[in-house]
């Protein structure tokens, strides 16, 4: 028999995690984190068109970042944006592939084999797999959960509890290693956070209070489970 307390903290629970997972995952699928914003004009250099710049097999985070300063684009955790005239205004966007992701970032490009800049290296690969990894660790506490419903049981949600605490350090550690790879390419990134941006951010507390409310409902129906069994001993 489960206590009306812990019941209603289960389901609160339950949507605070849903609702978490929901903002997390469009934000990881979304391209709005980060707005450039320059006063400057376009330079597009050498006689290429910033749509194969923008393209183009030689990617360097620096490249593309001035080309999105330029012109205004907007950069997320797998997409990349930019504003082209054809022959108004359009939006043109390119994926991040797999190894560009996993592409050591050099400390100062374009020199033959540079030397590689660890720091932000390690950022840049955190800042995509951080929310891959939250969002991994709901659907295992979903999949804990489950299976505590059907043995009937309020121990498996402590374990519950804490891998939501776990996604949530993993949420804000997403958006803290974004927001620090952004500022370490130095002044020129000029612009402000978008919503997807301040959707990851959202996704955190949510995924605390969860755990917290799992933890809460766990540990308070075990300390009474005990009273009554110690005291249907005595």
């Amino acid at each position: 028999m489960v206590d009306n307390r812990y019941a209603t903290a289960l389901v609160i629970g339950s949507v605070l995690s849903l609702l978490a997972t929901v903002y997390l995952s469009v934000a990881v699928g979304t391209q709005q984190w980060f707005q450039y914003s320059s006063k400057h004009g376009d330079k597009t250099g050498n006689g290429t068109s910033p749509r194969e710049r923008f393209m183009a097999d030689d990617w360097e985070e620096k490249n593309f970042s001035d080309l999105l300063l330029q012109r205004n684009g907007t950069l997320g955790l797998w997409w990349r944006c930019i504003q082209l005239p054809n022959p108004k205004m359009e939006t043109f966007c390119v994926p991040f592939t797999l190894p560009q992701q996993f592409r050591a970032i050099p400390k100062t490009p374009g020199n033959g084999e540079p030397e590689e800049d660890l720091l932000r290296t390690y950022l840049w690969r955190c800042q995509f797999l951080l929310p891959l990894v939250s969002l991994a660790l709901v659907f295992l506490s979903a999949l804990v959960g489950f299976c505590a419903c059907l043995c009937r049981s309020f121990t498996p949600t402590l374990g519950v509890g804490v891998l939501h605490f776990l996604a949530g350090l993993c949420s804000l550690g997403a958006v803290c290693c974004f927001r620090t790879s952004v500022h370490l390419l130095g002044p020129g990134a000029d612009g402000s956070v978008g919503w997807s941006f301040y959707l990851a951010l959202i996704s955190f507390p949510l995924q605390i209070m969860a755990g917290a409310l799992f933890l809460w409902a766990a540990r308070s129906h075990r300390k009474s489970y005990t009273r009554i069994a110690a005291y249907r001993i005595a």
